[in-house]
């Protein structure tokens, strides 16, 4: 097979993949659900130990999938949409304000119409899961998501590494705020996270690699930029359905095996509230800002989607004792991916009803 034909298949899967995504991810999760084999080998494979800042970390394959989606996220980014980024200080400002007040505004209502819940220690659980939802940082996937969508790049990561840069000081925050929310035990718990920083972690592991990839994106040709994009956006659809399908392999066999239904449920419920909230505020201060149609993408997966593997690591260090905490961080984890795959094929169908009535 000639070169020719190579890239061609590799761009037609490419193009199948992203008119599809919705239905991979969800095809994901149904695989982690019935056959979680391959996902939890894949959450085990390791390539030995990194020693850094009087720590340990463990190098996974999990951990290196993180660093692939923001160089290629940095390596994307449009050198017109990185001009108008300077120009939009303003909204990215705005986005990262709302990251942080809007899930705030949204837990504390919940708190309030949990107090009805016949079960307390259930209601506090679920409070500690969501507040360590919305205090971490943006996800990286989102630039993913965004990438495949046709985004704004330069806003997408933007909004990520911002948020990962100040997350030392508004991770505390957000989970000192949440502790004030909380009854008095798991007041000290929330406030024991807010203890925990991680700055180094996300420093190296989603700073750098954003910042090597701009650093390539400006000494590579444009012609072989604009050839590579297939590729590019193939392995983030891999890298994507990867990362869900070795998370479901955690979760969703437990979530099946507790059979709690009640408390599944209304965690569920919650949480699924809270992603469609996000992804809204997304939507609204795009057309209060008047934003075009990439620029409001990548605001709707910014504000929609969480760092929650950094939530998960967090509370397997300090929350052991509390498993409950797991589920509502799980369930976002799975709900924002279906979100934003829903995005996704939305904003795909309408590209494809444009480029009819433009024919």
């Amino acid at each position: 097979m000639g070169r020719d034909s190579r890239n061609f298949t590799f761009r037609s899967l490419s193009q199948f993949i992203h008119h599809h995504l919705l239905w991979f991810l969800i095809g994901a999760y149904t695989l982690s659900a019935i056959w979680p084999t391959v996902g939890l080998w894949i959450r085990n494979l390791t390539f030995g130990e990194l020693h850094m800042f009087n720590e340990t970390l463990r190098v996974s394959l999990l951990l290196l999938l993180l660093p692939t989606l923001m160089f290629n996220a940095g390596l994307g980014v449009k050198t017109s949409h990185l001009r108008s980024l300077a120009k939009k200080t303003g909204v990215l400002f705005a986005g990262l304000t709302a990251n942080l007040v809007i899930p705030m505004a949204y837990i504390f209502l919940v708190t309030i119409v949990m107090r009805l819940w016949y079960e307390p220690e259930e209601a506090q659980h679920i409070l500690v899961g969501l507040a360590l939802v919305a205090a971490m940082p943006i996800a990286g996937a989102s630039t993913a998501w965004a990438q495949n969508s046709n985004g704004n790049l330069a806003l997408s990561l933007g909004l990520v590494l911002a948020s990962t840069v100040l997350s030392p000081v508004l991770t505390p925050i957000a989970l000192y705020t949440f502790g004030e929310m909380a009854s008095e035990e798991y007041e000290q718990v929330i406030h024991t996270l807010a203890a925990y920083g991680s700055g180094a972690f996300l420093g190296l592991w989603i700073v750098l690699p954003s910042l090597l990839g701009l650093a390539v994106r400006f000494v590579m040709p444009e012609v072989k930029l604009t050839a590579a994009m297939p590729f590019i956006k193939l392995i983030n659809a891999v890298v994507l359905l990867l990362l869900n399908y070795s998370n479901g392999s955690v979760s969703l066999p437990q979530a099946v095996a507790d059979r709690d239904y009640d408390f599944l449920a209304v965690t569920l419920v919650i949480t699924a509230g809270l992603c469609v909230t996000a992804f809204s505020a997304g939507y609204w201060l795009s057309r209060l800002f008047k934003l075009d149609d990439a620029e409001r993408v990548s605001l709707m997966y910014g504000l929609g989607m969480n760092n929650n593997g950094t939530g998960l690591v967090l509370a397997s260090l300090v929350l052991s004792a509390y498993p409950r905490v797991m589920v509502p961080i799980i369930f976002y984890n799975l709900i924002q991916h279906l979100v934003a795959g829903g995005v996704h094929e939305v904003i795909g169908r309408n590209a494809e009803r444009e480029t009819t009535e433009q024919r």
